[in-house]
C-alpha cells in the first residue's frame, strides 16, 4: 500500500509510524484510557484490511480517531487529535523549504515542468520561482480563507495563479498598441515618441510586450493592424528622400521601384525584430514574453494593404522558423499567431485567399497560426472582432462613456477552476445531490473569485506604470488607484471548468457527443453559464465563463480524484481529464464533426474557447487542411490544427513540439 503525503509524495505504508504516533499519545493518558498493543495491533489491522493500492495520510488519521472513539478511549482520541492539530501548525509554520531546495538542486519535477516555456536550471528562472514558491505559502496560509484553501488542495477547485497573488499584478491583456505607438509611452522613465518609421514601431512594439509581460502573469496579445500605419510612414519617408535626391535625374518609375525594394527591405528586418526579439529577450520572470501576434487583416482599415504585407511577411518567416544553437530552423513557441478569416480571404476566391494558403502551409510545418472566424466571433460578440488575451482567454463586449466598444485596454483579473468530474464523482449518479453539491462548490469558485478582485482593489498606479500610467490598459495619473478599472465590466473574472466529458460519463453513462448526454452537458453548461452572468449582475463585476483552462490542470485533477477514489472507467483510469468542453481523443469523431459540435460549446463559453482538430501527417495534407479553414470559417469561433505526434512519451511533456530541420518531432526539454 502506498500512502500519499501532503506534498503529493508516494511512499511505502508503514505500520510503525500508526503505533508510534498512538504511542505518544499514550504516555498522556491514565488508565484504562491509554490503548493497549492488541488494540494498537486491531487499528493497524483494520487500516491494512482495507486493502488499498493508495491512501491519503489524513484518511489513515481519520481512521484512527475513529478507532479510537469505537474503543471508547476518548480522552486518549482528544489528545491524539492534538498530537495531529500540533504537527500540522509545525508544517505550516514553514511549507516551503524542501520545495525551494528541491528547485536549486534540480529535483523539483513539479516546478521544472510546470511551464514549458521557463528553464528551471537558470539562476534568473530560479529566483522567480522562488518568490512564487514563497508567494503559493503564504496565500495557503494566511491570505485565502481556510475553506479555499482546503477546497484548492482536495481538487474541488483550482486557484489559479497562487505564486503571484502576493503581488497586486493581474492574469492577461489586450495591449493598447494604438495607442501606446501614436501617443507614445514611458519606459524606464524615458518618454518613447510616436515612430516616424515601420522599423522602430516593431522595435517599441517589442520593448512594450517584454515591459508589460515583466510586470503581470499570463499573456499578452497585440493586434498588428497598428503597424499599418508605420509601414505607410516608411514607404512615404523613402519616396519623399528620393524624390528629394532624384528627381531630376530619375524618372517616377524608377523612383517608386527603388522605394518599393527599400520598403521590403524595411518590412522584413521589422518582422524579423520582433521575432528574433520576442525569442531572445527575457522577461523578469525568467522566461521569454507569452505574447499573442493578432494577424487581423480587417476589412475597414484604411491599410488593409500594408497589413497584408505585414502579415504575409511574419507567415513566411514563421514558416522558416528561427535558428536554434545549432544552426538549424526550428518552430519557436512565440509569439502565438492568431489569423482572422474574413469573407475577403475565407478561401473562397477572396481577394486575400492568397494569404490564407500561406497560413495553411505555415501551420503544415509549424501548427501555427491558430483560426479565427469574423464571421462566427461577430455572432457572438455583438458585431466585435477582436484578439483573445494571450492565446485563449476573452473579454465580454464593453462600452465607453460615448457607446463605443472598446477591448484594447481591457484584462482578466484572475482564474478559478472547477473539478466537475468530481462532482459526479461523489454524486455517483444521484442527480439531486449532483446539482445541490454543484451549486455548492460554485459558491465556493465565487469566493475565491472574490479574493482575487479584493487582492487588487487600491493598487496604484505606480505599481506598474506601463501598464495603468503609460498606455498598455490605461492613462492614470501618478497615485490613482485603479478601482474604475477593476469594476463595471472593463476587466473580468473567470471561472474555468475541466470535464464535461467525464461528468457526462459517470451522471448519464455515456459520452457528450451522445444525444442523452448532450442534452446533459448542454444543462451543465448553461448552469455555469447562469451563475457567471448571476454573479455579474450581483456584482457589477466582468464574470466570465473560461473553456480552456490550462492543459496541467487536467492531470491535476483526475491524479487527485484517482487517489481519493480509486481507478474509475473512462474517468480517472486514464490519467487525464479532457479540458473543458472538448471530445474525448478516444472518440471515432471527424474533425467536421468536432468542430460543429463544440461549436455550441464555444458560443456559451464567452469567456474563453478554444477547439483543437489533430491531424497527422500535416505537410502531406494541405488541400485537407485548406478545407477545414474554409469550415472553420462558416461553422466555429475559434480553432487550431494539432498533431497527434505532439506528446512525448519519455517525460509526459504536452505542449509546444519542436519540429527539427530533419521534419522529426522533438521535445523541447528532452532533446539536447
Amino acid at each position: 500500500m502506498k500512502v500519499i503525503k501532503r506534498d503529493g509524495r508516494a511512499v511505502d505504508y508503514n505500520r510503525e509510524k500508526i503505533q508510534v504516533a498512538i504511542e505518544k499519545a499514550n504516555t498522556e493518558v491514565r488508565g484504562r484510557q491509554k490503548a493497549t498493543k492488541e488494540e494498537i495491533k486491531e487499528i493497524t489491522n483494520y487500516i491494512e484490511e482495507l486493502d488499498k493500492k493508495r491512501i491519503l495520510v489524513e484518511d489513515i488519521q481519520d481512521l484512527i480517531e475513529q478507532k479510537l472513539m469505537d474503543f471508547k478511549k476518548f480522552e486518549l482520541a482528544k489528545k491524539y487529535i492534538v498530537y495531529r492539530y500540533t504537527r500540522a501548525l509545525v508544517r505550516k509554520q514553514n511549507t516551503t523549504d524542501e520545495s525551494i531546495l528541491g528547485l536549486i538542486k534540480n529535483q523539483n519535477k513539479e516546478l521544472a515542468e510546470e511551464n514549458s516555456n521557463k528553464n528551471a536550471v537558470l539562476a534568473s528562472t530560479q529566483r522567480d520561482y522562488i518568490a512564487g514558491e514563497v508567494s503559493k505559502d503564504l496565500t495557503k496560509r494566511m491570505l485565502l480563507p481556510e475553506k479555499i484553501t482546503k477546497a484548492h488542495e482536495e481538487g474541488i477547485l483550482h486557484f489559479h495563479d497562487a505564486d503571484y497573488f502576493l503581488q497586486p499584478i493581474f492574469n492577461c491583456c489586450l495591449i493598447n498598441i494604438g495607442d501606446m505607438l501614436d501617443n507614445g509611452t514611458v519606459m524606464n522613465g524615458k518618454l518613447i515618441e510616436s515612430p516616424k518609421s515601420f522599423q522602430v514601431a516593431c522595435t517599441v512594439t517589442t520593448q512594450i510586450i517584454a515591459a508589460v509581460a515583466s510586470n503581470q502573469y499570463g499573456g499578452q496579445s497585440v493586434d498588428l493592424k497598428h503597424l499599418g500605419k508605420y509601414l505607410r510612414k516608411s514607404k512615404e519617408k523613402f519616396k519623399r528622400e528620393l524624390e528629394n535626391t532624384y528627381k531630376d535625374a530619375l524618372p517616377q518609375d524608377v523612383i517608386d521601384s527603388i522605394t518599393e525594394k527599400r520598403l521590403k527591405t524595411e518590412l522584413s528586418a521589422g518582422v524579423q525584430t520582433i521575432q528574433y526579439q520576442i525569442n531572445t529577450l527575457m522577461t523578469t520572470n525568467g522566461q521569454s514574453p507569452f505574447v499573442t501576434l493578432f494577424l487581423n487583416l480587417d476589412e475597414e482599415s484604411e491599410y488593409i494593404e500594408e497589413n497584408a504585407m505585414i502579415i504575409e511577411e511574419i507567415l513566411k518567416q514563421r514558416y522558416q522558423g528561427i535558428k536554434n544553437e545549432k544552426g538549424a530552423y526550428v518552430t519557436p513557441a512565440f509569439p502565438k499567431l492568431i489569423y482572422v478569416l474574413y469573407d475577403h480571404n475565407c478561401l473562397k476566391g477572396g481577394k486575400y485567399d492568397y494569404l490564407t494558403k500561406l497560413a495553411v502551409k505555415c501551420s503544415s510545418k509549424r501548427l501555427y497560426p491558430d483560426y479565427i472566424s469574423a464571421k462566427k466571433m461577430r455572432e457572438n460578440y455583438e458585431g466585435n472582432v477582436f484578439s483573445p488575451m494571450g492565446c485563449r482567454s476573452f473579454l465580454s463586449p464593453w462600452k465607453d462613456e460615448n457607446g463605443k466598444y472598446k477591448f484594447e485596454g481591457r484584462f482578466n483579473q484572475g482564474v478559478v477552476s472547477i473539478n466537475l468530474p468530481q462532482i459526479g464523482i461523489v454524486a455517483d449518479g444521484d442527480e439531486e445531490k449532483f446539482w445541490k453539491l454543484f451549486d455548492e462548490r460554485l459558491e465556493l469558485c465565487f469566493e475565491a473569485l472574490m479574493c482575487r478582485h479584493y487582492a487588487l482593489l487600491g493598487t496604484l498606479s505606480d505599481t506598474s506604470p506601463i501598464h495603468w500610467k503609460y498606455g498598455a490598459v490605461a492613462r492614470l495619473k501618478s497615485g490613482e488607484k485603479i478601482d474604475a478599472l477593476l469594476k463595471g465590466g472593463y476587466s473580468t473574472l473567470s471561472l474555468g471548468y475541466i470535464g464535461i466529458y467525464e461528468v457526462t460519463k459517470l451522471m448519464k453513462g455515456v459520452s457528450h457527443t451522445s444525444k442523452e448526454g448532450h442534452e446533459f452537458a448542454i444543462k451543465v453548461m448553461n448552469h455555469l453559464r447562469e451563475a457567471t452572468d448571476r454573479w455579474k449582475k450581483e456584482t457589477g463585476l466582468g464574470f466570465a465563463l473560461y473553456g480552456t483552462p490550462a492543459e496541467s490542470l487536467c492531470y491535476r485533477f483526475a491524479k487527485i480524484d484517482k487517489e481519493k477514489h480509486g481507478e474509475i472507467k473512462d474517468v480517472t483510469d486514464k490519467g487525464y481529464y479532457t479540458n473543458s468542453y472538448h471530445v474525448d481523443v478516444r472518440e471515432n469523431i471527424d474533425a467536421f464533426k468536432k468542430l460543429s459540435f463544440e461549436s455550441e460549446f464555444q458560443e456559451i463559453s464567452s469567456g474563453g474557447a478554444i477547439s483543437y482538430i489533430e491531424i497527422p501527417n500535416m505537410r502531406n495534407n494541405l488541400k485537407a487542411l485548406e478545407e477545414i479553414v474554409k469550415f472553420i470559417y462558416d461553422n466555429i469561433q475559434y480553432a487550431e490544427f494539432n498533431t497527434k505526434s505532439d506528446y512525448c512519451h519519455v517525460c509526459g511533456f504536452d505542449g509546444e513540439i519542436i519540429i527539427n530541420d530533419k521534419n522529426e518531432w522533438e521535445c523541447p526539454r528532452m532533446w539536447k
